[in-house]
């Protein structure tokens, strides 16, 4: 064998290598459509269009926070979520654990469902952010049934310290996580990503990123279950009873949607 395809054959192996061990999201195989793209949060125009104001169900949650306008600011296509702790007593949320409100915060979420399905086999949903990791705050990126609960599938989630949650509920005990410390979680944008995979009318595989390195697949039975697409600041509740006295801001850009359609050829 000459020297010139010795050299291409490594190169093709060496090449190969390297994909399989970064396996980034991006090197998923199939055409895909973006139905949600990084520009929504360019103007109010673009945010109204594809994304709705508080959670899918209301103002309040499972921490001390209840969420307001005021709260959700854009600016140069960032989306900043803020925390401030409140002047006086606003009695207790109406979701269990039922905390007391000391926080006025901020919740966004997608106007279009994300389902698994036959037509629609497989979605990658992704996002850049700087998260906050003091004590008592709660960011999170997540995806959350539209009917009942679970399923529930955390891409994001620091719960009072620089400890990323990624969960797959597929009932309120069977919890599957993986954790990764992100040391600049609240100071450097970082990427945090998840492939949603059908296997059959069932069965999903969801596999976890944060900066195009795979952390794990998880088994799910989320398959034709629609799913919100939230992006919230609440606050203590998982993340301990004892708040920051500052206000506290969560930024989020570049969220992204996409999934393959297989009508497409």
């Amino acid at each position: 064998m000459g020297v010139k395809k010795i050299f291409f054959l490594l190169f093709v192996i060496s090449t190969a290598a390297a994909a399989q061990q970064t396996n980034r999201p991006e090197d998923a195989s199939g055409k895909y459509e973006t139905i949600l793209d990084s520009t929504a949060f360019s103007s109010a125009k673009s945010f109204e269009e594809k994304w709705n104001n508080f959670y899918p169900w209301g103002t309040e949650h499972n921490g001390s926070a209840r969420m307001y306008k005021k709260q959700i600011t854009l600016q140069d296509g960032v989306l900043q979520l803020k925390a401030s702790p409140v002047a006086k007593a606003e009695g207790k949320s109406k979701h269990e654990p039922f905390l007391a409100i000391k926080y006025h915060s901020g919740a966004v979420h997608a106007r279009q469902h994300i389902t698994i399905s036959e037509e629609h086999p497989e979605y990658i949903v992704s996002g850049e952010f700087k998260a906050p990791t003091a004590a008592g705050t709660w960011p999170a990126f997540w995806l959350t049934a539209v009917n009942g609960w679970p399923p529930e599938t955390d891409i994001l989630e620091f719960k009072g310290d620089d400890v990323n949650w990624q969960n797959t509920f597929i009932t309120p005990k069977a919890v599957t996580t993986i954790k990764k410390r992100v040391p600049d979680a609240h100071e450097q944008w970082h990427t945090y990503t998840a492939v949603l995979q059908r296997v059959d009318d069932e069965k999903t595989l969801i596999t976890y990123y944060i900066d195009g390195e795979k952390l794990g697949t998880h088994d799910s039975n989320f398959t034709n279950k629609p799913l919100w697409l939230i992006v919230n600041l609440q606050m203590e509740g998982s993340s301990g009873l004892e708040g920051p006295e500052n206000e506290t801001s969560y930024f989020a850009r570049k969220i992204t949607v996409k999934r393959t359609n297989a009508t497409i050829n």
